[in-house]
């Protein structure tokens, strides 16, 4: 231009902010000046907001600052309003405050400036009071005004407030504006009143893409999957183009399972309109596969996607720690670390929620350290995070400290330490915080009862805290809560009293899908596998949709039962019903073949070794070592580190029981200190008990002895109980004593104590002592628990006690029996009377050992299992010394498969062998 006015100049700048171009309206601006022409206030209150919306350019921002100073321009409403809006963005606020106190003129565009200032820094409330302070100045609300004020309510979630602003917005004849409209329709979304939000929407004359986005918004959140769909229909039909806002709501409302398949569907149709590549969008398909259990594609989707923000990166550590890959999960961190990448309070909520085993607290304690680093310590989630990260890590000592260092607790924080301690079953503890969170006027919650319920899990503990607790849930009202009368059901359960668990589960008038897996477990965890499968079954009749948790219950009942026919049954439901993908219903059904002694279908489920869960690795090793495969059993442990996994406590209890069948000493003594020394898991009573079962049955007992004294956790019945079997083995008769001696310190009633040293004094031929042992359980009214076989065949499930002549085909069993006993002595058996615990003669003897229970059950299996099928026994004890014996020569005289599960392992007898070599 041959000359150029301020209009012109004026003309050019506000161009290039209009377009974008805000670095070259800049550099207008400063030619401008240079030649001499002073911008007016419309220029300035440009070039602010081309300062405003690029973070690059805040310092020129401030550098215009100081001229409209200079040239005494700070009077000027426009320019004034729009220095407002550039520190209230960049979150300035005590600099936007002193400016818009020093203004000596606003408009109502200034005081929404403000409130805007405040409701996007998280102030809402102070957004609020600059509202009411605007009304009392007599300031005419624009429509602007009325969407800061509604959306400030919405976060504060104050209803009241809420109802008196909407009044505001009616008077002043607002309701019908669209913006208004749209905040009206987010505001009752997010306070749960959906009809107030669609009778907004419906009475709308006129809609635009963020009224349709706003309330699909709302339906998704809502998990209203067909209504979502249908309104995306209508905006279609209504010639409404859908954004990246719209495939985002919509494909977050098909993140289940059940409505994958849509979900799909709009994953191609966003890529048909090129909006998959919109980082939004991506994030909400990531969220959608991973919620559903399809970790593979979303894991494809994070590592394809063009941009990622936080948001992508929280999403896809989220997803790994949901299919149990927490290692990936924490590379995942360190990856984003190295990228220099931010991160947030979110970030590392999710990162220590992959650190919840005690093997992972070193891997806990580094995220610690880098929340301290980076100086999120303090942030309310996070810290809750610590504490929740650390009870499941059994590190109660840190997760105390973390909650007297929290600056500000909430009821989320008390309730991560309560359930740490019912984790960790200290029960007094969490009741001593429950009572103080009390104390404190926290207000308690559903949660807080579940956890506080959690863990009470003896006799004991019904009668000192949970019956207690049952009490003030009536008084406070929290009995008509699902869940807690979920936990009730289950607490009653574990401490014993099944007749008050199906006393409260019968009581539910709506009985949810929760109440019945809470109590399908339940039968199952006590044992009563018969009556956990029916009550599957009437879950079934009843119409309730089966999940995840009520098919791993039903497995687990029939892996309890060791009935195969039921687990293969449930296993096509499982496949019918599209969970064959999902890991925890895998691992359930690998748990259930292994039990059930098929090892072949159990590997067939087996995932690929880089896709394993920690739980898969487990189950293949404790298969393994159930059925006496060691070299299996430590072949999959190395595996499972060559690819990276970290071993658990789980991982190390397969490994010494495997060790244990094997009769390898001092592989498992060198398993057991390696466990501490380069994995950093410190031994659980699980791992001892292991130990003392090792050393006792190689005959090593003093030296189990001496481990039970140093050992770094306190005795429990279980050590006792298996050094008392040991020394029956060997007929020690002190170290059975003593044994004897402190597990009936533990529990007097315990009949197991009584019955194995009675057997240590049978072996030793004491049998005056085992007289009055017998006399002494007659005089407290305590029976031993009766041995029992079973075997199924044709879906009917035969049982068999000691001396059984009740079932139908007695007189052909006992007939086989005989033709069993002449058939083994011809090849050299000899009965060992050593296991006939009653001091009669040898001949009696011999006549009682064949009347055990699994001898019954093999000349039932013998006369009606398919010839050329394998016959499959259990047993509820451990398998004597003279049936194990008969059961191999039986194989190989019949040439038949026999496999018999005890309550310590399988034994596969085939051609005259036992997987076990004779050591069980």
């Amino acid at each position: 231009m041959p000359q150029r006015n301020d209009a012109s100049w004026n003309t050019a700048i506000s161009g290039c902010v209009r377009v974008g171009s805000f670095a070259k309206a800049v550099e207008l601006f400063r030619e401008m000046r240079e030649d001499g022409i002073e911008p007016n206030k419309f220029v300035l209150a440009s070039l602010l907001t081309a300062c405003n919306r690029w973070a690059e350019m805040v310092g020129k921002g401030i550098e215009i600052h100081a001229f409209v100073l200079k040239i005494g321009m700070m009077s000027n409403v426009y320019v004034g309003t729009a220095l407002l809006h550039l520190y209230g963005s960049y979150g300035f606020l005590s600099d936007a405050q002193r400016l818009f106190q020093e203004m000596p003129e606003r408009n109502v565009v200034s005081w929404t400036a403000l409130m805007v200032s405040f409701s996007t820094n998280g102030y809402p409330q102070e957004a609020v009071k600059a509202y009411r302070w605007m009304r009392r100045e007599g300031v005419v609300c624009n429509q602007n005004s009325f969407t800061t004020a509604i959306s400030s309510c919405w976060l504060l979630k104050d209803e009241k407030l809420s109802l008196q602003v909407i009044a505001h917005v009616v008077v002043a004849g607002f309701d019908t504006d669209v913006s208004v409209a749209n905040s009206l329709i987010t505001l009752f979304g997010n306070l749960g009143r959906l009809e107030e939000a669609e009778r907004i929407f419906n009475q709308m004359e006129q809609k635009d893409p963020i009224s349709w986005n706003s309330m699909i918004s709302i339906y998704s959140r809502e998990g209203m999957h067909k209504e979502s769909l249908q309104l995306f229909s209508d905006m279609r039909h209504g010639n409404i183009k859908p954004d990246t806002t719209t495939f985002s709501s919509l494909i977050t409302a098909c993140s289940c399972l059940d409505h994958l398949k849509w979900g799909k569907g709009l994953h191609a149709l966003s890529v048909k309109n090129g909006l998959d590549l919109f980082v939004s969008v991506a994030n909400a398909l990531v969220n959608m596969y991973s919620t559903a259990g399809k970790y593979k594609e979303a894991e494809l989707l994070f590592r394809d996607m063009p941009k990622r923000d936080l948001i992508s990166w929280n999403f896809m550590i989220s997803s790994y720690i949901q299919s149990g890959q927490c290692t990936d999960a924490l590379k995942l961190l360190a990856q984003l670390i190295r990228t220099e990448k931010e991160t947030n309070h979110v970030t590392f909520a999710n990162a220590l929620a992959a650190c919840s085993s005690p093997e992972a607290l070193f891997d806990g304690k580094t995220v610690h350290a880098l929340t301290i680093h980076i100086g999120l310590q303090e942030n309310l989630l996070v810290g809750n995070a610590l504490i929740t990260m650390y009870g499941k890590c059994n590190a109660m000592r840190e997760a105390e400290l973390v909650f007297q260092t929290m600056p500000d607790r909430d009821v989320v924080t008390f309730n991560a330490l309560i359930g740490g301690h019912a984790e960790n079953e200290v029960q007094r503890e969490a009741v001593l915080v429950f009572n103080w969170m009390r104390e404190s006027g926290i207000m308690v919650n559903y949660i807080t009862m579940v956890n506080v319920l959690g863990d009470c899990s003896t006799p004991n503990d019904l009668l000192k805290y949970g019956k207690p607790l049952h009490a003030h849930i009536v008084s406070t009202g929290f009995e008509s809560d699902k869940y807690v009368k979920n936990s009730l059901i289950t607490m009653y359960a574990k401490c014993g009293d099944l007749d008050s668990s199906a006393f409260i589960f019968d009581g539910l008038a709506n009985k949810t899908a929760v109440s019945w897996n809470a109590m399908i477990a339940s039968k199952a965890h006590h044992g009563h596998g018969e009556h956990a499968l029916k009550l599957f079954m009437e879950m079934q009749h009843a119409g309730i949709s089966l999940d995840q948790f009520s098919l791993t219950s039903g497995l687990a009942a029939s892996t309890s039962l060791a009935s195969l026919e039921e687990g293969q049954q449930l296993h096509g439901l499982i496949t019918k019903l599209g969970f064959d993908l999902d890991i925890h219903v895998v691992n359930a059904a690998m748990d259930m073949y292994g039990k059930c002694g098929k090892m072949d279908d159990m590997l067939k489920l087996l995932p690929e070794p880089t896709e394993r869960s920690q739980q898969s690795w487990n189950i293949l090793i404790s298969g393994h070592a159930r059925h006496g495969c060691f070299d299996q059993a430590e072949d999959t442990f190395e595996q499972m580190l060559s690819v990276g996994r970290k071993p658990d406590h789980v991982t190390f209890v397969s490994l010494l029981s495997a060790c244990n069948h094997a009769g390898l000493v001092d592989k498992g003594i060198g398993y057991y200190n390696a466990m501490t020394s380069e994995f950093g898991i410190s031994p659980r009573i699980e791992h001892c008990v292991c130990m003392v079962d090792l050393l006792g049955r190689s005959g090593r007992l003093v030296e189990a002895e001496r481990f039970i004294e140093d050992m770094p956790v306190s005795q429990n019945d279980l050590i006792w109980r298996s050094l008392l079997s040991s020394s029956r083995t060997y007929r020690n008769l002190d170290i059975g004593r003593k044994a004897a001696r402190r597990l009936l310190e533990l529990d007097p009633l315990d009949d197991s104590a009584y019955v194995l040293l009675s057997n240590v004094y049978a072996t030793n031929g004491r049998w005056e002592d085992v007289d009055k042992l017998r006399m002494h359980m007659k005089s407290i009214n305590l029976k031993k628990r009766p041995a029992c076989s079973w075997i199924k065949v044709k879906n009917e499930v035969s049982s068999f006690g000691i001396g059984d002549r009740s079932h139908p085909q007695a007189l052909r069993i006992y007939s086989k029996l005989e033709e069993i006993l002449k058939m083994v002595k011809q090849v050299g058996y000899v009965a060992d009377t050593s296991f006939a615990l009653h001091d009669t003669d040898e001949e009696q003897k011999e006549h009682n050992l064949w009347s055990h229970s699994e001898k019954l059950a093999l000349a039932f299996g013998l006369l009606n299992v398919p010839e050329g099928s394998t016959i499959r026994v259990f047993k509820n004890l451990r398998v004597c010394g003279d049936c194990h014996m008969v059961y191999k020569l039986v194989s190989k005289a019949v040439d038949r498969e026999i496999v018999l599960r005890d309550a310590y392992r399988f034994h596969h007898f085939r051609g005259g062998e036992c997987s076990c070599s004779d050591y069980w």
